[in-house]
């Protein structure tokens, strides 16, 4: 993911879908780890759509 200038907020968003990403990734290759990145792909999902929320505020501004 690219950085995406804003808000120090959508910056922090942005922050940890990036992690959440990199966390998914060092999980992909541990057996038995596929529940896991289920949980964390629903939270990547939950932020994703913080962040469009947080996208629509600003573009008000």
């Amino acid at each position: 993911m690219s950085y995406e200038s804003g808000s120090l907020e959508c910056r922090k968003l942005v922050e940890a879908k990036e992690n959440l990403i990199k966390t998914m990734q060092s999980l992909d290759c541990l057996n038995n780890a596929e529940h896991l990145n289920e949980k964390l792909k629903e939270i990547y999902k939950e932020i994703e759509d913080m962040h469009e929320e947080r996208r629509k505020i600003e573009i008000k501004f």
